[in-house]
């Protein structure tokens, strides 16, 4: 029988709720510091592929999370398509050359870098109780094509939003080449042992409706499209990380089987003007489980209880912080373990 979190993504709303938590391997985790320490930076950590399957079960063997998400990052698309990929300390990701700078039509793809993330997911997938459930994941579109024009990340997006409104053709073909990829990509993991996909939008939330429609929408239906007509069957979780009001419009217009919700979207909003039977994942702050404490366990409380009437995953609105005390994960796990709606 498929688990918990599997069966709520295809649209059962049972008493009890799946969690499992964005980020939920990493820095917060001693045993993950432990593990890097011994093997070096993130980007060769990623390619470890039995460090990084052991650093995706860590949060399952210490938690009993749902779901065991991939231990990788959204920047192996860009480098797979040819960009070079450094992770610098204290100042992130970097890729080079900057599309902002050098014609798409450079770039030399190196898919041989994709292998050992699906590795990584064999690896998991072997090792994993079957009644949690394993997590792929890719960057969308416009948030992994915000990396490849400006090399970084930024606040605003100010670069790319520029670059798509001067030259929409060249920007249309980033997103097409990165669409391309990007199913591939879905598809190895599936193939590989990934029974539901996340597709990561984090910086949508800078764009006006008409360019969250063309960079947002149009892409992300283009992905939801191909992976289902190729693996039937498999969840794709949407999350559009600052969409607002524009959510009603992603959920409709992408076809995703589940909707992350980031920590400003109102719980009774969503559930008011969402569609009924669209499963839902999130939305606690991660400040507020960092803080914990009473407020935590009435915002605890009032999601699980405002999303009782669909199938909901109990979640963070965005990734667990990095000085997260363990005490405070452990107590949402009680708290939603123990919640019957």
């Amino acid at each position: 029988m498929p688990g918990l979190l599997l069966r709520t993504l295809a649209g059962e709303n049972s008493a009890e709720r799946p969690i499992w938590l964005m980020r939920q391997a990493g820095r917060y985790l001693p045993e993950y510091r432990e593990l890097r320490a011994r093997k070096g930076g993130f980007l060769p950590l990623v390619y470890d592929s039995a460090a990084a399957a052991e650093i995706t079960l860590q949060p399952i063997k210490r938690f009993g999370f749902d779901g065991a998400i991939l231990f990788s990052d959204i920047l192996i698309v860009p480098y797979a398509m040819g960009q070079n990929l450094e992770f610098l300390a204290g100042e992130g990701p970097r890729l080079s050359p900057r599309l902002v700078d050098a014609a798409l039509g450079a770039l030399e793809a190196v898919p041989e870098r994709l292998s050992p993330i699906y590795e990584t997911v064999r690896r998991v997938r072997a090792d994993l109780d079957p009644t949690r459930t394993l997590l792929g994941f890719a960057g969308s579109p416009w948030t992994v094509a915000t990396y490849m024009v400006a090399g970084e990340g930024s606040r605003d997006q100010h670069e790319t939003r520029a670059y798509a409104y001067r030259d929409p053709a060249a920007f249309q073909a980033i997103i097409d080449a990165i669409i391309g990829v990007t199913v591939e990509y879905l598809v190895g993991q599936i193939e590989a042992g990934a029974e539901a996909v996340q597709l990561f939008d984090s910086w949508s939330g800078s764009l006006a409706p008409a360019e969250f429609a063309r960079w947002v929408i149009a892409p992300n239906a283009a992905i939801v499209a191909r992976l289902r007509a190729r693996c039937p069957g498999v969840p794709i979780i949407g999350f559009p990380k600052g969409a607002g009001e524009k959510l009603i419009a992603y959920a409709s217009e992408t076809g995703v089987d589940a909707l992350g919700l980031d920590e400003t979207i109102d719980p009774v909003w969503a559930a008011k003007n969402l569609p009924a039977d669209l499963p839902v994942q999130g939305n606690l702050d991660p400040l507020l489980l960092l803080a914990g404490g009473a407020a935590l366990d009435r915002e605890v409380g009032h999601i699980l209880a405002t999303f009782a009437g669909r199938p909901h995953v109990f979640n963070l609105g965005h990734g667990i912080g990095q000085t997260t005390p363990l005490a405070h994960v452990e107590r949402v796990l009680e708290l939603v373990r123990g919640w019957r709606g």
